[in-house]
């Protein structure tokens, strides 16, 4: 069941929706967006959150439209429920921004099932709920762009990331499978890679994080939120296919499978002195 909360504003803009628009890149995103010309469509888990980045956007683009569902994207028939309000209210969305995400690191042997679980039904399965709900609607519109917020975990395995990394990965499948199958209904697909970003959710991951995984994964740099959404919504609106901020990811982006190989030999050196 999801709660509804909304703004008033100029009905005639046109609609971005963004799961995980709450906090971090989902709210640079809402922010950004709506300064662009956007009424936006935020789903998210916490209700108070949701209200704030709302009443956020009101205050710096009084004439934009922000509808709120809390509901949860890894439910299907929540999320659907609330996407199909959300369009009845607002229109299709132009763009669907796939953003929604959780990142539990920790060793393998330690961490229970659920913790894989979890983040394979908010990562990747939230990401295809939301995809598969709104595809046919933005296909019968005329088309649009969704876009997929995933990670350096999608590249290559990293260690710590056992039960993050194959949700990001299989986010990455879906991505480059739809980019071929809805281009002819006019949807343009965007994938993006974002480096570490200063936000609610790095925090929380730091929490678990080993060490190991600390030091493999500290060669991007801290990102802010606000910097990260402005290249993918630069990227998308050049019709990029993979958005990949700074050198890091884009080298990451481009070569990840030549690298791979002397990628694990190095993780394996960093393990075994922090065993050590």
């Amino acid at each position: 069941m999801s709660t509804a909360t909304s703004s008033g504003g100029d009905a005639m803009r046109p609609v971005a929706l963004i799961t995980g628009g709450s906090s971090g890149i989902g709210r640079a995103l809402a922010l950004l967006l709506a300064q662009r010309g956007y009424n936006l469509a935020l789903v998210a888990r916490g209700t108070e959150r949701l209200a704030e980045v709302r009443d956020a956007v009101v205050a710096e683009v009084p004439h934009a439209r922000v509808e709120c569902r809390s509901a949860d994207v890894g439910d299907p028939v929540a999320v659907s429920a609330a996407l199909v309000d959300l369009v009845d209210v607002l229109g299709v969305p132009r763009w669907a921004v796939m953003n929604a995400g959780i990142a539990r690191p920790g060793h393998f042997l330690d961490q229970p099932l659920d913790d894989h679980a979890a983040q394979m039904r908010t990562n990747y399965m939230g990401a295809l709920n939301v995809a598969h709900a709104l595809a046919p609607r933005m296909a019968a519109a005329g088309g649009g762009r969704m876009v997929f917020v995933s990670s350096g975990a999608a590249f290559f395995g990293i260690y710590g990331y056992s039960a993050y990394a194959p949700s990001k990965f299989a986010m990455r499948g879906l991505a480059e499978v739809l980019r071929v199958e809805l281009a002819p209904h006019g949807i343009g697909v965007t994938l993006a890679y974002p480096p570490d970003t200063d936000t609610p959710q790095l925090a929380a991951e730091n929490e678990t994080k080993p060490q190991a995984t600390r030091e493999i994964t500290a060669g991007g740099g801290l990102w802010s939120a606000e910097a990260v959404a402005e290249r993918i919504v630069k990227g998308v609106e050049n019709g990029r296919f993979i958005v990949a901020p700074g050198a890091q990811m884009t080298l990451l982006a481009h070569a990840h499978s030549l690298l791979a190989p002397a990628l694990r030999i190095w993780q394996t050196r960093v393990a075994r002195t922090r065993r050590g």
